[in-house]
């Protein structure tokens, strides 16, 4: 028998390691080095990009503040005015649905609410109304703010009194008043769930002074009313507005009424010039407006009055 000599020492230790078990956390140690390995070769070999940081629009706030004119640009665009003999009709079919307001005025359930006459305002005679009455024989009159009508009633009185018998007054008003006004002013005015029924007294009043036919109104806020005329082609004559006191209600208001007087000759108009009304701003919106649009105020007495054609000559 032949003997097989033993593998020399260096053989048997490799041949000792390759018999040994590779443990499964051993390979993926491994694997784990070559992956980190073959990272790091790719970072330090990859091209170096500068990425510059982006940059951040401001909006630099000007040394110049805009003009103030931006606030009196009113986007409603007016259509062409409806003819006076139409205004009228325009108002019952856009606001009453064809049905006039006075018709079987006053419901039986409001009239033990009612007082047969309770008028009630500030400046509401002055000799204001009939110079400019007579001046321009306005056939279409708006009046911005009415409370409970006595300017109207008073206006009303005298378009007949001068003949002008075909004369239509508009009257602007929510008829809510402001918070407070009931106990100051009309303690003796009913309230009825809230509803101080400012719009049935002044209603009440028109009838009792006969003049239905003369007054219609719009019981809605002047800003949201003033626009619809804009959109309907109502234009006034003579506009009188004398609704809210503080600035920015008189600054909407008149510029937003001044849209819709009627050219050529058409006048604006109005109440707290010189009262103490004015240090709430009607002075301040007054004067800013008239500069704005190269315009001259006029005082009558309280109230203020503007001529744009005057100035325009």
């Amino acid at each position: 028998m032949i003997k097989q000599e033993a593998p020399p020492l260096h053989h048997r230790k490799r041949q000792l390691v390759a018999n040994i078990p590779v443990n499964k956390y051993t390979k993926s140690i491994a694997s784990f080095i070559i992956l980190l390995s073959f990272y790091f070769l790719g970072y330090f070999t990859a091209p170096v990009v500068v990425v510059q940081p982006q940059q951040i629009n401001t909006i630099q706030q000007s040394t110049n503040p805009p003009a103030v004119v931006d606030h009196n640009r009113f986007s409603t665009q007016c259509v062409n005015p409806v003819a006076p003999q139409l205004v009228r009709k325009t108002i019952l079919d856009r606001v009453f649905n064809g049905t006039s307001p006075w018709l079987n005025f006053p419901p039986a359930h409001v009239i033990p609410l009612l007082r047969p006459r309770r008028i009630k305002g500030w400046g509401s005679n002055g000799a204001v109304f009939e110079t400019l009455i007579r001046e321009v024989r306005p056939k279409t009159i708006i009046e911005v703010g009415t409370f409970l009508g006595a300017s109207a009633l008073h206006m009303s009185e005298l378009t007949h009194q001068l003949g002008l018998n075909e004369t239509q007054i508009l009257c602007i008003d929510d008829f809510r008043g402001w918070p407070g006004f009931k106990d100051k002013f009309l303690k003796d005015l009913a309230m009825v769930n809230g509803d101080v029924l400012l719009l049935q007294q002044f209603m009440q009043n028109v009838v009792h002074e006969k003049a239905t036919e003369s007054i219609l109104f719009m019981p809605f806020s002047t800003s949201s009313a003033l626009e619809k005329l804009c959109e309907w082609g109502v234009f006034g004559d003579l506009i009188e507005v004398d609704a809210g006191h503080d600035f920015h209600s008189a600054w909407s208001d008149i510029n937003k009424a001044y849209k819709i007087l009627r050219p050529p000759g058409g006048v604006i108009f109005g109440h707290d010039y010189f009262t103490s009304a004015d240090n709430k701003g009607v002075r301040r919106a007054v004067n800013l407006f008239a500069k704005l649009n190269n315009l001259r105020v006029q005082t009558h007495g309280q109230h203020w009055v503007i001529h744009p054609a005057a100035d325009t000559t």
